[in-house]
């Protein structure tokens, strides 16, 4: 029996161990479905912390319960570890590390290299990799292949090689990775055809397409597209409000529209793993070939500058009270990146902080899924989440509503504070004391 064949049947007799690297909130619910398919994982994370958790069966993403991950460390089909030798053991390695920008808003690979590089160390004939970290088109041919073609194996022939890019939306109750259609692209007709099958134990529809480039571009446009949409009514949010126009109304008035519109909210700017982030890993990827992305780099800009206009009206509203932003005290609701999750990369409210503090301003923050915010990347913030009662609301010269978590009380918030400035729409049914809210 050829390689192909039996690695075919295995997958079709659940009899194939899946590895899956990261497990963050792409890699952990693929864990989740293989194993309630009843193959056999072996999930792999540079994190011992994440490691030990998910071996005494506790959840550290908010929208997984305890008891999912429970029923994964009882049931003998499940394994996490850091030791990366153990890639030979498994016969489909499916990659979910991160692809952050750096300073310059330039990929940043080493993610992606590093991970590539133990696998080739133990990349064995009849395994399938699956890459599903966004990344610019030709990542898959570009990084992964020469490096594992440096052990004498063929993609197609030897060993598979597939992008199939992640669609996760934390927190979307309604749609999960078992009912969000699957891209899958593959290097070579065998490899599509056995990426294709794989994905189709765990998820309701695969779409094959052509290429790996193909998939990769697929991703880069879903994200792009709401990226530009978001730049666009955030920039016309601007313009609105000095019209004295709220474009909340107008964008619901334009989504009666039963053709032609798609309605898109503005905020206080970009968040998550992926609209921040991968427009600019296309841009960086067209400046290879001598073309310029106006519409990226314009869309980028606007949205990049959002939490510097947020802040710019805190400061308009606190002086229109009488009071200077230095020394003002204020509240930030809601760090996530975005309602009812407890997912803080890339958040705005981060950058928000951050310049509040330069002008001078006493900044608290208070978040239910968030009770400190931990160093990143790009921020050193070290504060704790503030409880909030009647008396610290009162205290604070403006409240800024950045994640509109829905346990949040708006009528009771703004019932007990001086100035509400809401960047989400969120106190749109307050009834009350509708003075003190400012729309950002």
């Amino acid at each position: 029996m050829n390689i192909s064949k039996n690695l075919r049947q295995k997958i079709k007799k659940r009899e194939a161990v899946v590895g899956v690297i990261g497990l963050g909130y792409v890699g952990l619910p693929l864990v989740l479905r293989f194993h309630e398919e009843k193959f056999s994982v072996v999930g792999f994370d540079i994190d011992p912390i994440k490691v030990k958790m998910l071996s005494q069966g506790q959840s550290y993403i908010k929208h997984i319960p305890a008891e999912r991950i429970k029923g994964l460390a009882k049931s003998g089909l499940f394994e996490a570890t850091t030791d990366y030798s153990r890639l030979k053991e498994v016969d489909a390695v499916i990659i979910c590390v991160p692809t952050p920008l750096n300073k310059n808003k330039e990929p940043d690979m080493s993610y992606i290299e590093m991970t590539s590089d133990e696998i080739a160390k133990t990349l064995r004939p009849g395994q399938l990799v699956s890459l599903e970290s966004t990344t610019y088109p030709g990542t898959t041919r570009e990084i992964l292949l020469p490096k594992f073609e440096r052990r004498g194996l063929k993609a197609g022939r030897d060993y598979f090689l597939i992008f199939s890019p992640e669609r996760e939306d934390p927190g979307n109750p309604n749609f999960h990775t078992q009912n969000i259609p699957k891209v899958v692209g593959g290097l070579t007709p065998s490899c599509r055809s056995l990426g294709t099958l794989l994905y189709s134990q765990i998820v309701d529809r695969v779409i094959p397409v052509s290429s790996p480039e193909t998939a990769e571009f697929t991703k880069i446009l879903e994200n792009t597209f709401r990226g530009v949409n978001i730049a666009l009514v955030n920039e016309l949010k601007i313009l609105a409000h000095r019209m004295n126009v709220d474009i909340w109304e107008v964008i619901d008035a334009a989504a009666s529209k039963p053709f032609g519109f798609m309605p898109f909210y503005p905020g206080p700017g970009l968040g998550g793993h992926c609209i921040p982030i991968d427009p600019f890993y296309l841009a960086w990827k067209a400046k290879e070939l001598n073309f310029s992305t106006h519409f990226i780099e314009l869309a980028g800009e606007i949205n990049t500058n959002m939490p510097s206009y947020v802040v710019t009206r805190i400061g308009d509203a606190l002086n229109e009270a009488g009071k200077c932003l230095k020394g003002a005290k204020v509240l930030i609701l809601g760090i996530a990146y975005k309602k009812d999750i407890d997912d803080m990369r890339e958040s705005p409210a981060l950058e928000i902080i951050e310049i509040l503090r330069e002008k001078g301003a006493k900044v608290f923050y208070n978040d239910p899924f968030i009770p400190q915010i931990p160093k990143v990347r790009k921020h050193n913030i070290q504060l704790k989440s503030s409880r909030l009662t009647e008396r610290f609301l009162r205290s604070m010269d403006a409240v800024a509503v950045v994640a509109d978590h829905s346990s949040y009380d708006y009528d009771w918030i703004v019932a007990n504070s001086r100035l509400v400035v809401d960047t989400r729409n969120a106190t749109r049914a307050v009834k009350r004391n509708r003075k003190r809210i400012v729309k950002a």
